[in-house]
């Protein structure tokens, strides 16, 4: 476990490969990764370009959920300098939803340097 980083962000980020539901569900779906390790992989803004980079390297496509880090109910535990939410969120949670498209040849955080989302 590593300390948090001071000052906290004010918001945190899921990265999805595809769409969420449309309506967003009360509780999100676990991903296999999320469901195998117990908790929810999280990223805060300056994270995500090189996340999406390193796990993410063959979607053209990325959707981000902006969740605030305040209004999580469930507990979060910084590990490893990410964010783990050990719980689930849900539509009430999000803030708002950004969709990311990436050009052929051009790496996620080259894609993501310009967003003005992402804070």
């Amino acid at each position: 476990m590593s300390a948090p980083p001071n000052p906290l962000p004010k918001y945190i980020y899921k990265i999805l490969p595809a769409a969420p539901q449309d309506p967003l569900p009360e509780q999100f779906p676990f991903s296999q990764l999320d469901a195998n390790d117990g908790f929810v992989h999280l990223s805060t803004a300056t994270q995500v370009p090189n996340t999406a980079n390193l796990f993410f390297t063959e979607a053209s496509e990325l959707w981000l959920i902006k969740l605030e880090l305040a209004q999580l109910a469930d507990p979060l535990k910084w590990e490893d300098g990410f964010p783990h939410l050990y719980g689930n969120f849900g539509a009430a949670d999000v803030q708002s939803l950004q969709k990311f498209e990436r050009k052929e040849g051009q790496t996620w955080p080259e894609t993501m340097k310009t967003s003005t989302w992402l804070e």
